[in-house]
């Protein structure tokens, strides 16, 4: 529990009441490598701060082609908040890469908890951003650098990614194949 009441409050200082409320809500649990968090097709009913581990988003398109999202790489928060808000099936499925410590909460306790408190709704809103510049800056990469400058980018994101989760994963986040990967870590290595 230290490792995520440290890590909300270095997004914003919180003070002890609001610290007990969020204690009270989150429970401990652990994802095998290849569980899913949620999966494509699920109503978002919790969200969780990931405390260890590596978890992927991703979909599939109508090929059957993988394109992983995001990765979150602890510590992070994790789920579907687009499930969550619009109250609609997810269509982002996340799985966990490694295994992985994550603290689990009811999404529906912390709106109740926002509503007569002023820190944590503050605190959902800063976490609420955080991923829209993060989703912005991503789609941006994508559309504007080429294959090898957004592949420096992920290993400065994610130091040691490569050590921790498969190169087809890692390739399917750049939107290139595995090959493609392969030669631009050979030229990058010379």
């Amino acid at each position: 529990m230290e490792n995520i009441i440290t890590f909300f409050t270095n997004i914003m200082p919180l003070s002890e009441k609001t610290i007990g409320l969020m204690s009270s809500i989150f429970v401990s649990d652990e994802l095998r490598k290849g569980e899913f968090f949620i999966k494509k097709g699920e109503f978002a009913k919790e969200i969780a701060f990931l405390e260890t581990g590596i978890v992927r988003a991703y979909y599939i398109n109508i090929d059957g082609k993988e394109y992983n999202k995001t990765f979150f790489s602890a510590p992070s928060i994790i789920g579907s908040y687009a499930s969550l808000i619009s109250k609609q099936k997810n269509e982002v499925a996340q799985q966990a890469l490694t295994d992985c410590k994550i603290w689990k909460a009811s999404f529906q306790k912390i709106e109740e908890l926002s509503e007569g408190n002023y820190e944590i709704e503050r605190l959902r809103r800063t976490i609420a951003e955080s991923f829209f510049l993060s989703n912005e800056k991503k789609e941006i990469e994508m559309a504007l650098l080429d294959a090898d400058k957004r592949y420096l980018i992920l290993r400065e994101e994610y130091p040691g990614i490569e050590l921790k989760i498969p190169q087809y994963h890692i390739a399917a986040y750049l939107g290139i194949s595995p090959t493609q990967l392969s030669r631009i870590r050979k030229s990058l290595s010379r």
